[in-house]
């Protein structure tokens, strides 16, 4: 056995976690254990980001925004509601690559992916994270402040 497969087994043992534990349950330990946050809301940001990476690495750019667009970050800590940002915007920018994409982002964990629709006018919600519209929701140019362009640089 090697020296960390002992340590694996030792830890399980001592705290009475049963082996063969899924990946996604050691994960979330980890994260918990980092994060230093009660329990149930890192498993549940952990777990959202998580299952948001496999769906991007897996291709499937429109499932990984839907997960974390059903993220609840109002009680996530300062640095859960920057991870899943960070990861949604990575996931945003693949997936609305373009020059007529803009970002617009009202606050902190809060941000909406728009484009162009109609006269210009108006621009439609293609994705959101922390806030209540939805896409295709279709809002003011005048009433926004801070677009910046999807692609590139940071938002």
């Amino acid at each position: 056995m090697t020296m960390a497969t002992t340590t694996m087994n030792t830890a399980a043992t001592e705290t009475g976690d049963r082996p063969g534990r899924s990946l996604e349950e050691l994960v979330d330990r980890v994260f918990e254990a980092l994060l230093g946050a009660a329990p149930e809301p890192v498993q549940s940001t952990a777990r959202l980001v998580h299952e948001a990476r496999r769906l991007r690495q897996a291709g499937d750019l429109d499932g990984a925004l839907a997960v974390l667009a059903s993220a609840d970050l109002k009680g996530a800590t300062d640095q859960e509601t920057r991870w899943a940002y960070a990861e949604w915007l990575d996931v945003a920018r693949r997936r609305f690559a373009g020059p007529e994409a803009v970002v617009y982002s009202p606050g902190t964990g809060r941000v909406a992916v728009l484009a162009p629709s109609g006269d210009g006018s108006t621009l439609e919600v293609l994705a959101v994270l922390g806030m209540r519209w939805r896409p295709g929701k279709t809002v003011s140019r005048r009433s926004l402040r801070g677009l910046r362009p999807a692609t590139g640089g940071s938002a």
